[in-house]
C-alpha cells in the first residue's frame, strides 16, 4: 500500500526562479498570487506577510522575500538600466549577502527562518557593466544579477546555499519540511 500524495504546497509569489527551485526539488505545488504590499527591507517580515496574506485552507503556505545586502546597504530591484549598473558597480569586487526570509505556515503553526549566503563578485570593467546590463537580466532582480543566468559570468566565489541567491532558501525549506512533514515530501 503505497502513501497519499503529499498535498501541494501553495507558493505565496509569482517568481519564476522560486517556481523552477520548488520544481528541481520534486516538491507538489500552486501558485497564489500574495495580496501583501512590501513596506520597508526586511525580507523576513515580507515573507510573514505574504504567506499570511494567502488562504491556503489546510495546506501549506510558502512565502520567500530576498534582498541584497552590501555593507549595509539593500539593493533592491533596479528601476531602470542606469540603476541597475551603479548597483553592479557597488557590487563589483566586494562581497556582499543575499537575504532571504521565508515563512512555511499551516492554520495551526508557523515556521520562520532566515538563509544568509555571501556572494563575492570578480572585479567588474564598465564594458562588464554596460554588457551585462544589455542583457535585461538585471530587470526585477534584487541586487540586479541573476546567478543562475549570465550573472554567473560575475561572480567569483558563493559561500553558503546557491539557490538561495537564485530565489529560495532551499536548504532552509527541506529543513523545515523534514521536521514538521517527514516523509511527506520526501525529506525527513
Amino acid at each position: 500500500m503505497s502513501a497519499p500524495p503529499a498535498p501541494p504546497l501553495l507558493l505565496a509569489s509569482t517568481s519564476p526562479q522560486r517556481r523552477a527551485i520548488l520544481e528541481q526539488l520534486g516538491l507538489p505545488f500552486e501558485v497564489v498570487e500574495p495580496r501583501f504590499r512590501e513596506e520597508g527591507d526586511d525580507p523576513l517580515e515580507h515573507a510573514i506577510g505574504k504567506a499570511r496574506s494567502v488562504d491556503g485552507g489546510e495546506r501549506p503556505v510558502l512565502g520567500v522575500d530576498t534582498v541584497v545586502v552590501c555593507d549595509g546597504l539593500v539593493l533592491g530591484k533596479p528601476g531602470s538600466a542606469g540603476e541597475a549598473e551603479a548597483m553592479l558597480e557597488t557590487l563589483a569586487g566586494r562581497v556582499h549577502e543575499v537575504v532571504s526570509g521565508l515563512c512555511l505556515r499551516t492554520p495551526g503553526w508557523e515556521e520562520v527562518g532566515r538563509e544568509t549566503t555571501r556572494v563575492e563578485f570578480r572585479p567588474l570593467t564598465p564594458r562588464d557593466l554596460a554588457a551585462y546590463v544589455a542583457t535585461g537580466e538585471s530587470e526585477g532582480r534584487a541586487g540586479a544579477y541573476a546567478i543562475q543566468g549570465r550573472g554567473a559570468a560575475l561572480v567569483r566565489r558563493v559561500e553558503g546555499d546557491y539557490l538561495n541567491v537564485v530565489g529560495l532558501p532551499a536548504a532552509l525549506l527541506v529543513r523545515l519540511l523534514a521536521a514538521r512533514f517527514p516523509g511527506t515530501y520526501g525529506f525527513g
